[in-house]
């Protein structure tokens, strides 16, 4: 797949693809990624690629003719490499919320463009032109849509074939819609503070179908704490079994 990102920053990027496990996904070229700045597409003396909103007010506004020539330069590309058209995605506060599901989806997919808009944002007329998707990663808002690309990018990485051990994403927060649970690791008898902590006698056991069970009973009670929203959408789907529902009863849940 190919991602090909428009952003004022390239430099940003270059460190995240050769560090951590997800750089095999990069390495390998599972996952493509080809930058591009848009002052390479300004056309007068000085490069401009923002200027004053109309209607007064503050901070900047990225222009669209520089956008929609790095547009149309990564379609002729992308065309003249046999690549599937792409999709464009903005990152903004104002879009869809940026989920496991949607990650999953770019995962099996051909990539995207990913803009990474600055200051106040993008002329919307180029937003209404040319964008097909507008993401944000939550309620807050950054100085700009590279970090949201960046996390977009290292999920979809660790999702490829051969950069995790075969069932580690298929445990991950999320993947059943669900948040995962607690995990214990050597010692197995720990003082922190002077408080001694054990690690729970089932995971010591050997017997695969408690520890399944318990896990499974962690996931729910974390989920139902923290995020109660994500049972309700669960119980909607029919992902919670009757021994789901019996213990989160049992916890007057």
């Amino acid at each position: 797949m190919r991602f090909d990102v428009v952003t004022l920053f390239p430099e940003l990027f270059a460190p995240h693809f050769s560090q951590g496990i997800t750089r095999r996904a990069f390495e390998s070229g599972q996952v493509d990624v080809r930058l591009w700045s848009p002052r390479e597409y300004a056309e007068d003396a000085y490069r401009r690629v923002d200027d004053r909103p109309y209607g007064g007010g503050p901070g900047m506004v990225m222009l669209a003719e520089p956008l929609a020539r790095a547009i149309a330069a990564i379609r002729a590309d992308r065309a003249a490499s046999d690549a599937a058209p792409p999709q464009v995605v903005h990152f903004t506060p104002t879009g869809r919320r940026l989920d496991q599901v949607l990650v999953q989806q770019f995962a099996t997919g051909p990539g995207a463009v990913l803009l990474c808009g600055r200051y106040e944002g993008l002329d919307q007329r180029f937003v209404d032109a040319h964008v097909t998707l507008e993401l944000s990663l939550g309620d807050f808002v950054l100085s700009g849509g590279e970090l949201p690309a960046l996390a977009l990018l290292d999920a979809v990485a660790r999702l490829q074939d051969g950069v995790l051990t075969a069932p580690s994403h298929e445990q991950d927060s999320f993947s059943d819609g669900l948040l995962e649970g607690p995990h214990y690791s050597r010692p197995e008898k720990l003082v922190i503070d002077g408080q001694a902590s054990d690690v729970p006698a089932v995971l010591l056991s050997g017997h695969h179908g408690d520890i399944a069970r318990w896990r499974r009973e962690r996931s729910l009670e974390r989920t139902a704490r923290r995020r109660p929203d994500l049972i309700a959408a669960a119980r909607a789907a029919g992902r919670l079994s009757p021994a789901d529902e019996r213990y989160l009863a049992g916890l007057g849940l």
